[in-house]
């Protein structure tokens, strides 16, 4: 698929993905990649399936090579304007075939997710003597070597080792929930990126990355520098949520009380959700063997994760009129629509659709509240 300075390159197969075949690139309709810097990121392939009226031909061209086969592993790259990006390193996890009386439009669409799903197979049970949280998180990751993970794990401050005779972690599920209970524990998220290089992946297990350089900004009516198609922004005064209650403290068994009501994320809002004049609070559901710290820290992860959701920007962008590839798990700037909205987000989700001649971007933007912190942002 080559136009407008855009190239996508299929790389597909059931151990080592290779360039796709010709029937196959010939047949593509459109593509559908979403990625989520909270969960996991998916894809879609849309295929015109035409078949001859022929008796030889008794099946359709782009299923006989097998290469759409269920958890055949599947590389997309995208060169923009001359630079190379992997859009997405995943596994077919679904196969749909639509046929249909009037020629040329039977369609076959796959469908799969990043290489996360092939962690969330096998349920176990697994004790870690001995192991913090974040030798766990890097044993896991490093377990599925075979599909390229590069860990980058952050330590969380309270992550200290337990004797083993006081207490062994032990995994009740699959590792794939398993690393997103202990992420959740500290208020982190876990997710993977595809790339930098195809083949290989980076496996993120750390909190939400609100620091860094902002991508370009999103630009709303501004003239010949607009270059968003639509946006639009909601306000949830409910979703901001403060936490109080008692732990009973692992190490001492004493009971200490439990109360957060501001977040340490780095603020993108001028004014937090934190500071309306009602705010939800909920009492933590007990937690049992942990320390006075490490229970403050999950409940500290559970107002930052609330305020996740309190404004949520949902919009369309060109990618050619962007003059770039938006991407989750990052900042980016928000020009044109007053002083309230204005400002920096963080990049929540991005939905790639391709088809020939057409590259667009649905995007889900999320901040704590109201207000820029910023006079300007990058352009």
């Amino acid at each position: 698929m080559v136009k407008l300075g855009i190239q996508l390159t299929v790389l597909i197969g059931s151990t080592v993905p290779k360039p796709a075949s010709s029937v196959l690139i010939e047949s593509l309709a459109n593509v559908e990649v979403t990625h989520s810097a909270q969960e996991r990121s998916g894809f879609q392939l849309r295929f015109r399936a035409g078949r001859s009226a022929s008796l030889v031909e008794r099946d359709y061209p782009v299923l006989k090579s097998g290469e759409l086969k269920p958890f055949n592993r599947v590389i997309l790259m995208v060169i923009f304007n001359g630079k190379p990006q992997v859009l997405m390193d995943g596994v077919i996890t679904h196969q749909q075939l639509l046929p249909s009386n009037n020629p040329g439009e039977s369609s076959i669409v796959v469908t799969g997710e990043d290489v996360s799903v092939m962690m969330d197979l096998e349920e176990k049970i697994v004790e870690h003597p001995a192991q913090n949280e974040t030798i766990i998180a890097n044993k896991i990751i490093a377990s599925y070597a075979k599909y390229g993970l590069i860990p980058q794990v952050i330590p969380p401050l309270t992550d200290k080792p337990p004797l083993p005779t006081e207490r062994i972690p032990v995994q009740h599920g699959t590792d794939l929930d398993y690393l997103l209970k202990m992420a959740r524990r500290h208020g982190y998220v876990f997710y993977i990126t595809p790339g930098p290089a195809p083949g290989t992946n980076t496996a993120y297990w750390g909190p939400p990355k609100r620091l860094g350089l902002p991508q370009s900004a999103l630009s709303v009516n501004m003239g010949s520098n607009t270059n968003v198609e639509s946006i639009s922004f909601e306000y949830n005064a409910l979703a901001a949520t403060t936490v109080s209650g008692q732990v009973q403290d692992r190490d001492t068994n004493k009971v200490k009380s439990l109360d957060v009501s501001s977040s340490k994320l780095f603020p993108l809002a001028q004014t937090s959700a934190l500071k309306q004049s009602q705010v939800r609070t909920v009492v933590p559901k007990p937690i049992q063997g942990l320390s006075e710290s490490q229970a403050k820290a999950f409940a500290q992860g559970i107002t930052d994760t609330s305020l996740d959701d309190v404004v949520v920007a949902e919009g369309t962008l060109n990618a050619l009129e962007y003059n770039g590839i938006l991407q989750a798990g990052a900042l980016v700037g928000v020009r044109g629509v007053g002083n309230q909205y204005d400002g920096f987000y963080y990049v929540k989700s991005v939905t790639h659709q391709l088809q020939s001649g057409q590259y667009k971007q649905q995007f889900v933007l999320t901040r704590e509240g109201l207000g820029s912190t910023t006079l300007a942002v990058v352009p």
